[in-house]
């Protein structure tokens, strides 16, 4: 018998599928494509639509290489699983006008371009097929109401979808957070070379306040790191910009949390809102990314009143664990407890509702715009700064 014990050799999760897929085109079959794309109908496609390139082209959506079939749609707007059983549960489509859609064959080429008219990629048309808006969004989003920012964002789609692979000749060009723009091959990397084992990813689309902050620290207490993973792609109007939140990451990391054991990293996806099943899309796009486990928290991924509080949570239950292949960690409504002393939950704490410090985004808001800390049991007084600066000139810029 050993008298102790040595780590063992370092062995990364796997991609979703097994493989990580990279559609970028480099070199000679870059050149060839930019000159085989001048012959080619031009598909124009939509914000949405572009981040999803970016996604696909990267890896980060593995093991998909290009757009949806209909096999691949039905499959999963159905069932949440691909064609061959893997679980998946939102649909990546990309869509053409009606009056576009009669020019363009199945087997045919075409070019996808951005709304600025950069060439962003070549698609291989497998098939051609009017898109079920109602079906999707009664399935994927639970409603059919536009004031669903997801079904909203569906129905300005066009009535027909392209399915099949994409080559990615040109990345979406971005100018802002360019040392956190990491790929999935690069993130695994850099977990590589600090010998990380387990590692959880954290999905955000707002500025963290003190019940994130300790959702994450209570996972980085069984993990080796933190991936602090911002989704930077389209987003509601009405969300803190990413320039904003991205200040304020930047400042609560470098305050409170060990430098050595957190990496700010940008998911260029965009947002669905569509709650539980985009929660499972969520966990496996962190998967592709080298994590092996990832936090979910109340509402996950929801908008308004369209979804329980813990559908995200229910919602694994559906699925085989070894198949999603990632570990969720659940956590319950979070916030400071003053009978307690300290953060906890409701499954923690000691104390009774007039003893939780819980604020209304509404109220936050008022009070950032009148430029009044949030008490700091509920946001690190660094941030608030951050969002009050932010809210004053937002505001006064509205009002030029």
């Amino acid at each position: 018998m050993p008298t102790s014990y040595q780590p063992a050799p370092l062995k990364q999760i796997a991609p979703h599928g097994g493989v990580l897929v990279n559609r970028v085109l480099e070199g000679a079959a870059r050149e060839d494509a930019i000159k085989k794309a001048a012959k080619l109908a031009k598909v124009t496609v939509n914000e949405w639509e572009m981040s999803d390139i970016e996604i696909i082209g990267v890896g980060a959506l593995s093991p998909l290489t290009g757009f949806m079939t209909p096999d691949e749609f039905d499959s999963v707007v159905d069932e949440m699983k691909l064609p061959n059983g893997l679980p998946w549960t939102l649909p990546v489509t990309v869509s053409v006008a009606e009056a576009q859609a009669g020019s363009i064959k199945e087997g045919d080429e075409v070019g996808l371009y951005s709304p600025d008219g950069q060439f962003l990629a070549i698609q291989k048309v497998v098939a051609k097929y009017k898109h079920n808006k109602a079906k999707e969004a009664l399935k994927v989003y639970g409603t059919d109401e536009l004031n669903h920012p997801g079904v909203a964002a569906l129905y300005k789609k066009g009535e027909y979808l392209l399915g099949g692979p994409i080559e990615v000749v040109n990345l979406p060009p971005h100018n802002d957070f360019l040392p956190y723009r990491l790929t999935p091959a690069q993130t695994r990397e850099e977990f590589k070379k600090r010998n990380w084992r387990r590692i959880v990813a954290f999905q955000t689309r707002n500025p963290i306040h003190r019940a994130h902050e300790y959702m994450t620290k209570v996972a980085m207490e069984i993990t080796d790191g933190l991936l602090l993973h911002p989704l930077m792609g389209v987003t509601k109007d009405d969300d803190v910009s990413a320039e904003l939140r991205m200040e304020t990451y930047e400042a609560i990391v470098g305050a409170y949390y060990p430098k050595d054991r957190v990496i700010i990293a940008v998911n260029p996806s965009s947002m669905r809102y569509a709650g539980p099943r985009e929660a499972v899309f969520h966990a496996i796009l962190r998967k592709n990314y080298g994590c092996t486990h990832f936090i979910v928290g109340r509402d996950h991924a929801g908008v308004g009143n369209y979804y329980g509080s813990f559908d995200a949570h229910y919602i694994f239950d559906y699925f085989d664990p070894a198949e999603i292949g990632i570990t969720p960690l659940f956590f319950d409504y979070t916030f400071f407890c003053k009978k307690s002393g300290g953060m906890a939950s409701v499954k923690t704490s000691a104390g009774t509702k007039e003893d939780h410090i819980t604020l209304s985004g509404t109220k936050v808001r008022e009070m950032l715009r009148a430029g009044e800390m949030p008490p700091p049991e509920f946001t690190r007084p660094e941030v608030a700064k951050i969002l009050i600066r932010g809210m004053k000139t937002t505001d006064e810029a509205a009002n030029i």
